[in-house]
């Protein structure tokens, strides 16, 4: 998987906008980062539970890693090249629902 993949598939969430800050791009809805990577780089951060970054991790640590500084909330690294799409659209699907607001979330349940 390449960054412009990525972007595509963060963008393909419900009311999802990129937000530049920092000098990378940011994926956010209503505001708030589900998450971030830049065109340039061959890696990525995405939210995620503690829970899932550990199980993440243990799995497979050639693609997977804690993210500097906000490892401890959660997030986690992926290299991008190691990553297939089935895999990709869970990641981002689960860090945008840790992410949206609970209205969102339902109005979403609902249309599926």
């Amino acid at each position: 998987m390449n960054f412009l993949t990525f972007r595509r598939l963060c963008l393909s969430m419900p009311e999802a906008e990129e937000v530049e800050t920092w000098g990378e791009s940011t994926f956010r809805v209503r505001g708030r980062i589900f998450a971030m990577g830049s065109q340039g780089g061959v890696a990525v951060s995405v939210k995620a539970s503690l829970d899932d970054q550990a199980g993440l991790v243990a799995m497979d640590p050639k693609t997977f890693a804690i993210s500097a500084y906000t490892g401890r909330f959660g997030w986690v690294s992926v290299t991008l090249p190691r990553l297939g799409p089935v895999l990709a659209e869970r990641l981002v699907r689960n860090a945008w629902e840790r992410t949206a607001p609970r209205r969102l979330l339902a109005q979403n349940a609902r249309r599926r």
